[in-house]
This record gives structure tokens, C-alpha cells and sequence, in this order.
């Protein structure tokens, strides 16, 4: 199992460029209309050079995240996991 470690969470306007095309992607697959004050957390898995997109509103608790995170063999950080919990 890779670790997944918080990047940052961002306002999809305040996004880094770098992680436009992740986002992009992640909003297609869940048919998902982006707004500018839509917070993102972007997850980096070790060992990969994966970035995994999570639009936070679709979240009720880090648990879910968690579920969502071992579909792709990854499991949430300590730190990540706490700093995550503040933003939901």
C-alpha cells in the first residue's frame, strides 16, 4: 500500500497550473462543474508520480476519503488525515 500525503487544499481559482489537467480529469470522471470557491485538496502518492484530486464538498468525513484512497492501493498520512478532518 502507497502512503498519501496532503499537498495543500486550494480554491480551485487559487490553484496551482500544475494540477489543472488532475482536476480536469477527476471533474469529468465525476461529471462535476468546477465554481472558482470550490476547495480541492490535492494528494501526492509516494513512490508514484500520481496526484489524486478530492473536491471536497463530496465529503462528509475523512472516512469516505480514506475508502476513496484504497480503491488506488493508498492510504491517508497521520498528518494528513488530521488537517483534512479541520476542513470538512
Amino acid at each position: 500500500m502507497f502512503v498519501a500525503s496532503l499537498v495543500g487544499v486550494f480554491r480551485f481559482k487559487d490553484l496551482p497550473e500544475k494540477y489543472g489537467p488532475f482536476v480536469q480529469h477527476k471533474a469529468l470522471l465525476e461529471k462535476k462543474t468546477i465554481d472558482d470557491e470550490d476547495q480541492i485538496a490535492i494528494v501526492n502518492i509516494a513512490g508514484t508520480e500520481s496526484n489524486h484530486v478530492l473536491f471536497l464538498d463530496s465529503y462528509k468525513n475523512v472516512k469516505e476519503i480514506m475508502e476513496e484512497l484504497k480503491l488506488v492501493d493508498a492510504e491517508l498520512n497521520y498528518n494528513s488525515k488530521k488537517i483534512l478532518e479541520g476542513h470538512l
